[in-house]
């Protein structure tokens, strides 16, 4: 396969080509001859025309690939080497859905063919891909893994938004359904990940790797979180506190701030899901869940609190939430904790306006039902800056003086204006 491969006598796809996908479709074609499919058609068209729909990628990543973009089944069945990029959320109980990887697991059924390989890079939990994927793959196929075709998983590490740790600088871990497997899926890799692979010793550790990656975070962060509620009570400012803190070399640096996206927000609760279905109950993985979840509501009350404060008629203040994709200098509104802060403050009948230099507001029309403002307003009782997007760096306390009240709080969750402040209330996480 491997060589067949280098040869361009087969061909490698894709399946899913969002934030994960298309950058591993790119690096792929400037080596192999590649498929990129995704089942949404205005997408692939943009594809087409060089054009990232996700605004991660210059159309210059385009140039000297060799690559076609398809919604087609027919022409993915030309393919003998697949990926798996589709998204694995979660719904709105916390339960994992798996409906993407199915349907992408079924179109694989449908086209596979004897002496193919399916490699899989979305999240899942522990036992996913062989007790979940396999099956539907070999109802739709006849085949049989191992004997007819080769299965592994290989779990994505696409940082959006981050020019430095990119696919071909991040070691990748590779795992597969036999000795045999494993080997070729890993020269395969190698061919675009100049940091090279680390070989798991099964498909299941695999996944289990990449589940832990983004739950230790999240833990992490939970614990900042909770610390910087604590220091709000006795009037520390918690990124002094960790200034001071990270000058012991062993310290690990992480910062409180509201947990979304599709990774950090979702990837524990796969674990916890299948935790359960076995029988145990995760205490610690969903204490900090619950505190993470908890922060946007924290935000809110906050604000609320100061506003009743300082003006006494919460219906006719004004809030201004600056930033609104999930995290900094990306375009992704998915999982947008921000969101949530914005409802949470509407609940309290205040006047929320949403700006972001990223975001689409027909995008979070649809999403979450409100719209970017096109006019910043000169009286804001309260601003609030969720994200630190790389526009925001360079405001100063002049600007938030003008488009606020005197008695007006702003609220910088990332500490970016720390020391910065002095004509206005100043809070951050």
């Amino acid at each position: 396969m491997y060589k067949d491969l280098l040869s361009k006598e087969k061909t490698l796809a894709v399946i899913g080509l969002g934030y994960v996908g298309l950058p591993i479709a790119l690096e792929f074609a400037k080596n192999v001859k590649v498929i990129g499919f995704d089942i949404n058609a205005q997408r692939v068209e943009m594809m087409r025309n060089k054009i990232d729909p996700s605004q991660e990628l210059e159309s210059s990543a385009f140039e000297n690939c060799d690559i076609e973009f398809t919604n087609d089944l027919d022409v993915l069945r030309k393919a003998n080497f697949f990926i798996v990029a589709v998204p694995t959320p979660v719904d709105e109980h916390n339960v994992p859905d798996l409906i993407p990887v199915q349907r992408a697991s079924e179109t694989i059924g449908k086209v596979i063919k004897k002496g193919d390989y399916v490699v899989f890079e979305s999240t899942v939990y522990p036992g996913c891909t062989e007790e979940d994927c396999v099956p539907i793959i070999e109802k739709f196929s006849g085949l049989k893994m191992v004997v007819d075709y080769k299965i592994g998983y290989s779990p994505e590490r696409i940082n959006p938004g981050d020019k430095e740790h990119t696919i071909t600088s991040i070691v990748k871990v590779v795992s597969g359904c036999c000795d045999e497997s494993l080997d070729t899926i890993a020269k395969v890799y190698e061919l675009v990940v100049k940091a090279g692979v680390h070989r798991a010793s099964s498909i299941k550790v695999a996944e289990a790797a990449k589940i832990i990656e983004n739950t230790q975070r999240d833990l992490n962060i939970a614990l900042m979180n909770e610390l910087s509620i604590i220091f709000d009570k006795m009037n520390i400012n918690t990124f002094e506190v960790l200034e001071a803190a990270g000058t012991k070399w062993n310290f690990l640096k992480f910062q409180p701030g509201l947990v979304g996206g599709h990774c950090i927000g979702v990837d524990p609760y796969y674990l916890t899901y299948k935790s359960k279905e076995l029988g145990y109950d995760s205490q610690v993985i969903l204490a900090g869940r619950a505190i993470n979840d908890g922060m946007a509501g924290y935000v809110a009350k906050k604000v609320l609190q100061h506003i009743i404060q300082s003006n006494g008629n919460v219906k006719t203040s004004k809030v201004l939430v600056m930033g609104a994709t999930f995290k900094e200098n990306v375009s992704d509104i998915r999982n947008s904790k921000v969101a949530d802060v914005v409802k949470e403050l509407k609940s309290y009948s205040l006047n929320v306006d949403v700006s972001d230099p990223h975001a689409d507001s027909d995008e979070l029309k649809h999403e979450y039902g409100f719209e970017l403002t096109k006019n910043i307003s000169n009286d804001y009782d309260a601003v609030i800056v969720t994200v630190p997007h790389n526009e925001y760096k360079s405001l100063d306390e002049a600007y938030f003086a003008s488009i606020t009240k005197e008695k007006a709080m702003i609220a910088d969750l990332k500490g970016g204006y720390r020391g910065k402040i002095k004509n206005r209330t100043y809070w951050s996480l």
